[in-house]
């Protein structure tokens, strides 16, 4: 079996001190932390908590960057298309992704059979999530093309009406405005 490494094996609210540590001390500072944790009676060397916050630092980075981009969707447009759920969705195929990284780095595993079927529940996952964004895909577009259709028929009624051709226009382009 692995050894797992000492950092892992903190109580939790140690560990929870440490990656707020590593965090706010933007990933530096590793002799002050080896320090801070003797006084808190934990003999753990700046080496392992380097390695232990390099994977806390890379982990943290695919989430920021999930983060930020499923902001910058959820700002730039609204959610009619369920542009937010399909932000949604990219965040936890990130996580995902990152969880089959960390699979793969355990390939020192003793029990091949735990990680193959670790790797087996991830495979399932990974496919649920692409069911669940092609079908938030076919609903975009789906919403796409019945406002279309929706703009037309009005576009078509207002003409009837005796509307102007630029009044027609304009309506039209606010009716397709909405799935823009």
């Amino acid at each position: 079996m692995v050894k797992r490494s000492a950092v892992e094996m903190l109580p939790k609210e140690v560990k929870a001190w440490l990656d707020k540590a590593l965090a706010d001390g933007n990933f530096s500072g590793y002799t002050m932390l080896e320090d801070a944790l003797k006084e808190r009676g934990f003999n753990i060397g700046k080496s392992s908590i380097h390695r232990y916050g390099q994977k806390l630092e890379s982990k943290l980075s695919a989430i920021k960057a999930s983060t930020q981009a499923a902001l910058a969707i959820a700002e730039a447009a609204p959610d009619d298309a369920d542009l937010l759920g399909s932000s949604v969705i990219q965040m936890v195929q990130t996580e995902v992704f990152n969880i089959i990284v960390q699979l793969q780095e355990a390939e020192a595993l003793e029990n091949p059979e735990s990680r193959l079927k670790l790797m087996l529940a991830a495979s399932k996952s990974v496919a649920e999530l692409s069911r669940a964004s092609i079908n938030g895909k076919k609903h975009q577009i789906a919403m796409k093309e019945k406002t279309k259709l929706a703009a037309e028929s009005v576009a078509q009624m207002a003409k009837k009406g005796g509307l102007t051709p630029d009044a027609v226009n304009m309506i039209r382009q606010q009716i397709l405005g909405i799935t823009a």
